[in-house]
């Protein structure tokens, strides 16, 4: 779906598919000088109140917050040796695998008429030696379908076959709102078939990048020789397949380019696509897909079609099969025989994220089963953890922090009554999903089978393909999610103008039915706010309450909204990931505009719902102290460098670190609930960044 952003790195980066700061915009802000001394956070041994992290009062909260607050957990929770790196998000996830695996493994000992579907589909996951014995057999139809190309003008329907299947090979093609009639669903024409994280990654200088290229191509030789083809052919086979990747990147857009809505937004006719690329025959292809030539259709990079019209022409039909061969062995390699899955993990896992162990079966094939049947497998979840209650508790935290948004907007003195009033009218169009669908997904015509775990990989692909060719010319039905309810993540869609929250992040230490409102509203309530703010980021700023992309700014308040997020880029920007590795500040703008803004808006909040109650404190701590490790405590965790690296360089999240330490420097608020001097490091004081 277009203009989904989420809370954290998705598993979709994991599947194969982070933070950034001259000229800041001051707030005019700077904290008072201590009236006392600092309060006394709870001893390193045990939380000071229900919900709350464990600190390490070796460091000042006035001096990096970040460690204060979860030096403990860090060292208590190293990143295992299967992870690239580990946090509260990472501990959440694995928990909630674990109550999957244990309802998969009973499903499938005493699988039900209802729960025959994921029971399989998990059961041939798990059996190994079966996979092993049939070899690449399972795969070999299609490899033998490439093999057998004899000329370029059946290409078109081998390509259409290959996506339908899942295999990222030249372009992508799939559904999505049209962007400026967001009631419609249309065809999108999209870049795609790179095995590299991102196009930087193809030109890149340093040496870093250069070791990675050459893994990449000795990765490609590697799985090309397991396949039977004789290491000197598979070696110059591999150069091949790098040369037409680059020749692709060097077309596409990089992810900060795509940040932008109107880079990825070209309606053309059919007519126009088939102009830019006649090398596909459209009209053929769209036939196969199940679909009517439509009448217009979204392009979204018009000249990547045109370098993959020259790239087909110029390219051998051996170079075609080879590289064709090398997408469809990338797609698979985690369903094929065990010497496949640890080449595959040898260089995506171990080179590119920094993982020093395969992960467990179990844990895998839990991850596809939710992948490939999410809404099947996300009713047994849900059925064991989550409540009525915790909705209703979610739903007024939601209303609460949109209603303290609403009575942000007339205090920005930087935003024109014109605008504001439109602002209001977008927020006023907000809508929340809290936990799971209303109405769930049917895979009645999805075949699984217990005996057949690739077959059932590329039966879900392609039941997935037609699923979404099937929304093309039908109205948006805006109930759908996309994310599964086990997730622990949540977004905000830009096209659908709501906020998302499955029940998989509603647990502790995000949602705590234990801890009091201070730690909630820091915990989820900040999630909340994250999400609500994204509608008013730089990206979701561009789309109206409807959910189309349509400039309801006047040109002067649009300047000074640049200005003030320009103070973030050069923010975040300044912080060091790893080495010479710095956060991309671009990239990661809406993040972290919806991190400074969202704990904002979620601190008035609870202010405003605990009145009176506000002084109280407990084990010891305020309420606005308890709120701002009710925060920190959701991005404790470490990473590898490698995955330090390729978070900066990839991922539009900032790492925990700069998150919490970042966010809070930006807030008097926070430098007043811990008595901070205007000299410590957490009070950025005159520098100090704000949009919202």
């Amino acid at each position: 779906m277009s203009g989904v952003r989420s809370l954290t790195a998705s598993a979709a980066l994991a599947t194969l598919i982070a933070a950034g700061l001259a000229g800041c915009q001051s707030t005019g802000t700077t904290a008072p000088p201590p009236p006392a001394p600092a309060a006394t956070p709870a001893p390193a041994t045990t939380p000071p109140a229900p919900g709350l992290p464990v600190v390490d009062n070796d460091v000042s909260p006035c001096e990096n917050f970040f460690l204060h607050a979860c030096n403990v957990w860090n060292k208590r929770n190293p990143i295992p040796a299967d992870q690239p790196r580990w946090g509260s998000f990472n501990k959440l996830a694995d928990d909630n695998l674990a109550l999957l695996h244990d309802e998969l493994d009973k499903l499938a000992a005493h699988p039900t008429p209802e729960s025959q579907r994921v029971a399989d589909f998990y059961a041939a996951c798990m059996d190994e030696k079966g996979i092993e014995v049939r070899g690449l057999a399972p795969l070999q139809p299609v490899l033998t379908r490439i093999n057998g190309l004899k000329s370029k003008k059946g290409l078109t329907s081998l390509l259409i076959d290959l996506h339908m299947s899942g295999v990222n090979a030249f372009h992508r093609v799939g559904q999505q709102q049209d962007f400026k009639d967001a009631t419609q669903v249309i065809t999108g024409v999209y870049q795609g078939g790179l095995g590299l994280p991102d196009k930087p990654y193809y030109f890149r200088d340093d040496e870093k990048s250069k070791q990675q290229r050459a893994a990449y191509v000795t990765h490609i030789q590697k799985m090309l020789e397991l396949a039977g083809v004789p290491a000197a052919a598979a070696a110059t086979k591999a150069q091949t397949v790098m040369r037409v990747e680059t020749q692709l990147a060097d077309a596409s857009m990089d992810r900060t380019t795509m940040r932008e809505p109107e880079n990825r937004y070209h309606l053309k006719t059919f007519a126009e696509l088939r102009d830019l690329d006649p090398a596909i025959d459209w009209k053929a292809y769209v036939h196969a897909a199940g679909l009517t030539p439509p009448a217009s259709l979204n392009v979204s990079n018009p000249d990547f079609m045109k370098r993959e019209n020259e790239l087909i022409h110029r390219l051998s039909l051996d170079d075609i099969k080879t590289y064709l061969t090398w997408r469809t062995l990338s797609a698979y390699a985690t369903w094929l025989p065990d010497a496949f899955v640890q080449e595959n993990f040898n260089f995506y896992e171990r080179t590119l994220r920094g993982a020093q162990e395969m992960k467990p079966r179990w844990k895998r094939c839990v991850s596809a089963t939710d992948n490939a049947l999410g809404e099947d497998l996300g009713k047994y979840f849900v059925a064991r953890a989550f409540g009525p209650e915790k909705k209703a508790r979610m739903l007024q935290m939601v209303a609460d922090i949109r209603k303290s948004l609403d009575q942000t907007f007339p205090t920005l003195t930087w935003m024109s009554p014109e605008t504001q009033a439109k602002a209001h009218a977008k927020l006023d169009a907000f809508t929340a999903k809290i936990g799971y669908p209303d109405k769930w997904r049917d895979y009645g015509t999805l075949t699984v089978s217990r005996t057949d775990a690739l077959g059932n990989a590329l039966r879900a692909e392609r039941f997935e393909f037609r699923y979404d060719m099937a929304k093309i010319g039908k109205p948006v039905d805006k109930g759908e999610w996309s994310m599964t309810p086990p997730t622990v993540n949540a977004y905000y869609s830009s096209a659908h103008n709501d906020i998302n929250f499955p029940a998989g992040i509603l647990q502790p230490p995000f949602f705590n039915d234990a801890a009091d409102d201070a730690v909630n509203y820091g915990a989820i309530g900040v999630v909340i706010g994250h999400e609500i703010t994204h509608g008013f980021d730089d990206q979701g700023r561009k789309f109206d309450g409807d959910g189309n992309l349509k400039d309801w700014w006047t040109a002067e308040d649009a300047d000074r909204f640049k200005t003030r997020a320009q103070c973030l880029v050069d923010q975040y920007g300044g912080y060091v990931a790893d080495g010479d590795v710095k956060e991309n500040g671009k990239l990661k703008l809406g993040e972290n505009t919806a991190d400074n803004g969202g704990i904002r808006v979620a601190y008035r909040a609870l202010l405003e719902r605990l009145g009176p109650k506000k002084e109280e404190k407990i084990g010891g701590l305020t309420a606005a102290q308890r709120f701002f490790y009710g925060f920190a405590q959701v991005w404790c965790g470490e990473a590898r460098p490698e995955y330090r690296r390729l978070q900066a360089q990839t991922d539009p999240h900032s790492l925990g670190e700069f998150r919490v330490n970042g966010t809070l420097s930006n807030m008097k608020e926070f430098a007043e609930a811990f008595n901070c001097k205007p000299t410590d490091k957490m009070v950025a004081g005159e520098k100090a960044c704000r949009v919202w």
